[in-house]
């Protein structure tokens, strides 16, 4: 090919300095990292390689190094990011550096002193270049220049090393005689920028240009030519498909169309999906069978037996009953298909087997059998048994039904039982089934269905975005238990701090706020707190008194643990509303940190009640009289935290002399009675509607009347009035924590 000629305008230096460039690839250029490493975990790997993108664009823009697109890669044995069209160095950095104050700079006869030379010098310039700036209240030398940008294969190891130290790692250990800490042991790493390898030793280990393929398929290094061939290099010579979307994408097409060839459809947890996309480099999806007679195991069970524990994907029929087949997904292409599937289904068998023994040996006696044999099994060692908090969330269970719309017997019935099945041996083995199995064996024992129901739903919602319980007596029975643990751990001191919640008390008090709100309870938080907080006292107290020789620790007053526990519960409200989006929220209008801090202020006993209040915050901040009115109160909350001593209770009418605080006083005469009774019944909206109507009077109230008056009389009369005002919307909000 020619080379393409220069225009005519072109000046031959120009032209000289580009094709100087040009040889020395002064040009953008692709950039590729790779840390090789033992298997990953699983369950992080994903998170694990988005942070790694975020941290190391974050670490690119903050240094000032343009780019195009990156791409990150994971697989068991490796992280890796490409980044298209990395700038070869920074853009020219202006400098302006602050010298010492000019008094300071010259002795009496002018000439510059020790700082001032010393300063000038830092900067690699004379003393009589330095420019003079005024700032604040004196005159300072300042150094302004330019200075060349760093080369970016100067800049990546530090940026590189920065990204892996900021990765969500819970845990890093190090290997070998090395100090260096990664999640697993590193064996080799990849950074190229173009085609050539970029100088670094990174966790202890040497850049270059190898890479690993498949442990068993090519285990020998592969030189990686540019970035570019990085992802077709591993997968035509190394047998591994390095993007994790089209691996994952892979496995769900194979899954499928085994699922299908065998009369049914696979079960693709989502989940599971991407547990096994992240164990395998290579996948391979097989189809296996097992004796149908394990199908009459409850259908959690098969599924946990194949799904959990040995991450195959179960196969349903279109009746969505369970077929005697899954698909298991190797991690290597081998040349015999067959053994591979008789291996995996030798493997589940004497699974199935385990389970069918354990679930036979369950049913040998009734679930309530086991109720007594709940003492004797520590909850927690301040709190008591499981048979303590067996009783005290019967109690509280009881307490809640008519909130739930349940039968008081049956949650009662349901509260006794809901824990049994933690002593059978089939959750033993698999503990994810708790409820579920109680669930199982509370129906075949004849207990009526809402009891077996709320056994399985009291556990409800596992985790954000969960289902919720659908019956009354589950309902009851789900926020009694989640209630007495808040209550109980909190008593003890052991809430949760930073990011360790080893109870999982998070988790209980968004499925508290999640039930009362999105299955319409109304319930007094506070006093249901009091209730389950006292009988957890009573608990920590008898344990103490039957402790020999052992201090009791003091246990906190009621109302300082309720507190406590209310606001730790609207503090995960708050990420209730502000974490999740309209379409997640349907019907709920968008809610600001400021608008739930305003709703809050009011402490609202009822979760419900603080949504309806949300709710009607939301509309009156539509209406054109909401940014005038929420000015005021913002002005009002000034004026009362600075006004010395607290305003009066009560407006004195005879001293109100201006027109406009008389008609402010009339107008919230006329409002007060019906803003009261609109607020009792809970109908928000109305009653900020009524008060927008104060606009008015409040505009032309501080427009006109001298709040602050010399007269102490004046002063503190309209004190009062501002706040029987703001009295007035604080039965609803705070609007003056609102912006504006």
């Amino acid at each position: 090919m020619k080379a393409r000629k220069a225009s005519k305008g072109a000046k031959p230096a120009a032209t000289a300095r580009a094709a100087g460039r040009a040889r020395s690839g002064a040009g953008p250029r692709d950039f590729l990292f790779e840390i090789g490493t033992e298997e990953l975990p699983p369950k992080a790997l994903l998170g694990l390689s988005q942070a790694l993108v975020a941290a190391l664009g974050a670490g690119l823009d903050k240094a000032g190094l343009a780019h195009g697109e990156l791409a990150g890669f994971a697989t068991p044995r490796r992280l890796a990011v490409q980044v298209k069209r990395l700038a070869a160095r920074q853009p020219e950095q202006q400098l302006r550096r602050k010298g010492p104050p000019v008094s300071a700079a010259f002795d009496a006869a002018g000439k510059p002193t020790r700082a001032a030379l010393a300063f000038a010098a830092s900067c690699g310039t004379e003393v009589a270049k330095l420019a003079r700036i005024e700032e604040g209240k004196g005159t300072f030398l300042y150094f302004t220049g330019a200075r060349a940008g760093s080369r970016a294969v100067e800049l990546l190891p530090g940026i590189v090393q920065a990204a892996l130290d900021a990765l969500p790692i819970p845990r890093r250990m190090h290997w070998g005689s090395g100090t260096a800490l990664f999640v697993r042991p590193v064996h080799w790493l990849v950074m190229l920028y173009g085609n050539e390898v970029v100088p670094a030793t990174l966790l202890e280990v040497r850049s270059g240009r190898d890479t690993r393929g498949h442990r068993f398929l090519a285990p020998g290094p592969l030189a990686i030519a540019a970035p570019d061939r990085y992802e077709r290099t591993l997968r035509e010579r190394g047998f591994v498909l390095a993007d994790f979307a089209a691996r994952r994408a892979r496995i769900r097409s194979e899954v499928t169309a085994l699922a299908r060839d065998a009369g049914g459809r696979a079960l693709l947890r989502e989940t599971l999906l991407d547990e096994v996309t992240a164990l395998t480099e290579w996948p391979v999806a097989l189809a296996g069978k097992f004796e149908a007679r394990f199908l009459e195991l409850p259908r959690e069970v098969l599924t946990a037996t194949l799904e959990d524990h040995q991450r195959y994907f179960a196969v349903e029929d279109a009746e969505r009953r369970l077929l005697p087949c899954f698909i298991a997904v190797a991690n290597i292409a081998s040349r015999d298909p067959g053994k591979v599937r008789a291996g995996n289904e030798r493997v589940v068998r004497p699974r199935l087997a385990d389970a069918a023994f354990f679930f036979g040996q369950d049913r040998r006696q009734p679930l309530g059998a086991r109720v007594a044999a709940l003492d004797a099994v520590t909850y927690q060692a301040r709190l008591g048994s499981l048979g303590d908090k067996t009783r005290r969330v019967r109690a509280l269970a009881a307490a809640l039904a008519a909130t739930a719309g349940a039968p008081e017997g049956e949650a009662r019935r349901a509260a006794e039982l809901c824990k049994c099945d933690l002593l059978s041996a089939m959750v033993g083995e698999f503990p994810e089934l708790q409820g579920v199995m109680g669930s199982y064996y509370a129906a075949a024992d004849g207990e009526p269905p809402e009891v077996a129901a709320a056994i399985r739903e009291h556990y409800l919602p596992r985790g954000a975005g969960d289902e919720l319980p659908a019956s009354g007596v589950g309902l009851a029975l789900a926020l009694a238990d989640k209630l007495d643990t808040l209550a109980g751990i909190f008593a003890i001191g052991e809430k949760p701090t930073g990011a360790k919640d080893p109870f999982a008390l998070r988790r209980a008090a968004l499925g508290v706020q999640r039930i009362l709100i999105e299955k319409s309870l109304d319930l007094d938080l506070p006093e249901c707190l009091g209730r389950a907080v006292a009988a957890v006292q009573a608990d920590i107290a008898r344990r103490s008194e039957g402790a020999q020789g052992a201090a009791a620790k003091p246990i906190p007053p009621v109302a300082e643990i309720v507190g406590e526990v209310y606001d730790f519960l609207m503090e995960r409200l708050r990420a209730y509303y502000l974490e999740q989006t309209p379409a997640t929220l349907p019907g709920r209008a968008t809610v600001t940190g400021e608008m739930f801090d305003a709703v809050l202020a009011a402490r609202p006993a009822s979760p419900l009640d603080f949504d309806a209040r949300l709710k009607a915050l939301s509309t009156f901040l539509e209406l054109p009289e909401a940014a005038s009115l929420t000015a005021a109160n913002k002005r009002i909350a000034t004026i009362l935290r600075k006004a010395p001593g607290a305003a009066p209770a009560q407006v004195d009418v005879a001293q109100l002399r201006v027109v406009e605080e008389v008609r402010l006083f009339d107008a919230m005469r006329s409002l007060r009675d019906a803003v009261a009774e609109a607020t009792a019944r809970r109908e928000y909206t109305g009653a900020l509607g009524r008060l927008a109507q104060l606009r008015p009077a409040v505009d032309a109230f501080f427009d006109q009347v001298m709040v602050m008056d010399e007269d102490p009389v004046l002063r503190a009369n309209r004190l009062a009035l501002l706040a029987q005002l703001r009295g007035l919307f604080a039965g609803v909000a705070d609007l003056s924590r609102l912006p504006g």
